[in-house]
């Protein structure tokens, strides 16, 4: 019996097939070393990628390092020829020519976000990375969250702190490689107020900030490997479509941390190509502030485009649980606090009973009130 015919590309999807390859291939590959915050040792960790490179018999320069550099940079960088910077401008910046007429296979540039002073070729050193990736130099290079310029306003809210210098995301997301420098926020502490003395309550502070911040860049980083290998089927004329992995549920009351925990969700279902629910289980006799805390988070969660639900019954477990095996919820975020509420009114505690009667459902405690903001 003949096998069926299978399905061939058209003249027009193996032209645009060809294309795609033969652009990939003359274009340089571009690596990103991610912190989330300052101290976490990106030019440490791009000096060393490139000594090993190096050490493979691979061409490396160095092309820009920061001004100021720690002991142990210093001492690597010695391994590298430097190309020298461009001088007579009101600072120095990457001699992209240079660059060019030296022609390396690898150019290692370290401050992706920094503005080049004017009269220089481009206004951002981004810039001078995309030119030197067309001309078929790969580049390995560092930036910080901050730096991204649509995750910043997210940053100046938990930081509160703003910067100059910017990267759009979208440059970033064409990464062939990124690589988040994953230490831990205790770790950070000190090293990003500069080794400095500080209390205990702020440093308790500091390290939730940097939690939080640590979270955005491990999403990040997430979704760029998915572009990568949504870039790689296109490249190869497979088409790929992605069903909902994730069906998020988060349970807001008027005294939940509403603004956290849909961001939370919402972060979550942009990861996992999922949808994001948010509900509310009606209850009598609400105070005018409870009411007016109700509608705020509501309204949050719909300019965050969650299919917003109020749910109705005497047991408000029993309705969260028949909504969410309706609508197929695979993860349940649900507000916890130890003043008295709806949630302390029923016996035996609904949050046990979530996490015992939800099946194959995960459950994510968010602390309400003052410890809710510390996450």
């Amino acid at each position: 019996m003949p096998e069926p015919e299978r399905s061939r590309p058209t003249p027009e999807q193996l032209l645009k097939q060809v294309e795609a390859e033969e652009l990939h291939q003359r274009r340089g590959k571009l690596k990103v070393f991610l912190g989330y915050a300052s101290g976490v040792g990106k030019s440490f960790r791009m000096l060393d990628e490139g000594r090993r490179r190096k050490a493979r018999g691979e061409d490396v320069v160095v092309a820009a390092v920061q001004q100021q550099a720690p002991g142990d940079v210093e001492e690597i960088l010695r391994q590298f020829e430097v190309i020298s910077p461009r001088l007579g401008l009101a600072s120095p910046c990457i001699d992209v020519d240079a660059v060019r007429r030296r022609r390396p296979a690898v150019c290692l540039i370290d401050g992706l976000a920094y503005k080049n002073p004017p009269g220089s070729q481009n206004s951002e050193r981004w810039q001078d990375v995309d030119e030197l990736l067309a001309s078929g130099i790969s580049v390995i290079t560092t930036v910080n969250l901050q730096y991204i310029q649509e995750k910043q306003p997210q940053v100046e809210a938990i930081r509160g702190r703003s910067v100059g210098e910017s990267v759009p995301e979208s440059f970033i997301r064409r990464a062939d490689e990124i690589e988040i420098m994953d230490a831990p926020p205790e770790y950070c502490v000190t090293r990003t107020e500069g080794g400095n003395r500080i209390s205990d309550e702020e440093a308790t502070r500091l390290q939730h900030q940097l939690s939080e911040l640590r979270e955005i860049a491990l999403v990040l980083v997430a979704e760029v490997v998915d572009s990568q290998l949504e870039d790689y089927l296109r490249r190869q004329g497979i088409e790929q479509s992605f069903g909902t992995h994730e069906r998020i549920l988060v349970c807001v009351t008027p005294r939940s941390n509403a603004s956290l925990m849909i961001s939370r969700g919402k972060r979550q279902a942009e990861r996992f190509h999922g949808e994001l629910f948010v509900a509310y289980v009606e209850q009598d006799q609400m105070t005018t502030q409870d009411q007016e805390t109700l509608a705020r988070n509501l309204k949050a969660a719909r300019e965050a485009q969650a299919h917003v639900d109020i749910l109705h019954g005497e047991d408000p477990v029993a309705a969260i649980l028949h909504f969410a095996e309706k609508q197929g919820i695979t993860q349940i975020f649900v507000g916890h606090s130890l003043r008295r509420g709806w949630w302390q009114s029923l016996v035996p505690n609904p949050v046990d009973r979530l996490i015992l009667e939800a099946d194959g459902i995960d459950i994510r405690i968010f602390p309400h009130g003052a410890a809710s903001e510390a996450q």
